[in-house]
């Protein structure tokens, strides 16, 4: 298996947090890599500028991708690793309650609603009048919306940290949103202001589809689309019809065919409940090939 089908292996395996992270991740070393090259030839920093949220309505009209790509640039190596590491560990409890998808509409949704959210009070508040150009970057809004609705479903749920021990999931995610309150008139408040309305959305969608009602589902539906849009169409082989073969032998055929597609399925069901259960380093080697093999089907 050479390095690139190493790397098809791994992606095929990692769930959704994980392909979050690593989207995340080489977002950000090849901007800073444009970054670098940008500087040792004097050009100025022009591509950042195009993926940034702007505060200003007229600006955001050019560039209506930057209230998504915002969400995947970092400004340094502490920005990312704690964006990062929150949404790991918070993506993984959320998804006991929720599904892949559903982390995806919150993910993106909380981006959105924190880059509004930022335009919103940067052209309304007196505070941030003659503020200059100001852009937002970072997860931190996508990252809280998972946090604070993953808190929402479940607040008493136990987490054990390091130093402190055990506390319950609500202290924490009251923590990140008071700090963002009370640093908000000492540094960085379009950022905090951010992080409160990608927290807003998380706790309003799981209140709301704990009655009942998904506001998210609109997205979930965009996705798909998206989805069947960049999806490789398969072509039907050509097949040959003999007419001596009777009518008795190609449904014969049709039933043997159809009972090894569920056979193929039970196996990968079996080999993904075994991975829940004791983790992907638990497969043998014929259950990691057989997966792989049947990824790239």
């Amino acid at each position: 298996m050479n390095f690139r089908d190493q790397l098809q292996y791994r992606y095929n395996m990692a769930g959704v947090v994980e392909k979050l992270i690593a989207i995340n991740v080489i977002v950000f070393v090849f901007v800073f890599l444009l970054k670098a090259v940008a500087y040792l030839f004097q050009f100025g920093d022009f591509f950042t500028e195009w993926l940034v949220f702007p505060k200003e309505i007229g600006e955001y009209i050019y560039k209506p991708w930057t209230i998504i790509t915002y969400a995947f640039m970092h400004n340094g190596i502490w920005h990312i690793l704690s964006n990062m590491l929150i949404l790991y560990f918070a993506g993984r409890m959320f998804l006991t309650f929720f599904s892949p998808k559903r982390l995806l509409s919150y993910y993106f949704l909380g981006a959105i609603s924190g880059a509004l959210l930022f335009m919103v009070s940067y052209n309304i508040f007196p505070a941030f009048a003659g503020t200059g150009n100001s852009y937002l970057l970072g997860a931190s809004a996508a990252v809280m919306a998972v946090l604070l609705g993953v808190t929402t479903q479940a607040p008493h749920m136990r987490v054990r940290l390091m130093i402190i021990g055990s506390i319950k999931l609500w202290w924490i995610a009251a923590f990140f949103v008071i700090s963002d309150i009370v640093q908000m008139p000492f540094n960085n408040p379009g950022g905090h202001l951010a992080h409160i309305g990608g927290a807003l959305l998380g706790y309003t969608y799981t209140t709301q589809l704990q009655k009942g009602t998904d506001i998210g589902g609109w997205f979930e539906k965009f996705m798909d689309s998206i989805a069947i849009l960049f999806s490789k169409k398969e072509k039907s082989p050509f097949k040959k019809v003999y007419k001596n073969k009777s009518r008795t032998k190609r449904a014969a055929n049709t039933k043997s065919s159809k009972s090894q597609a569920v056979n193929h399925q039970q196996k990968i069901d079996g080999i993904l409940d075994k991975i829940s259960k004791s983790g992907y380093e638990s497969l043998n080697k014929a259950e990691k090939d057989f997966l792989f093999n049947s990824g790239k089907d």
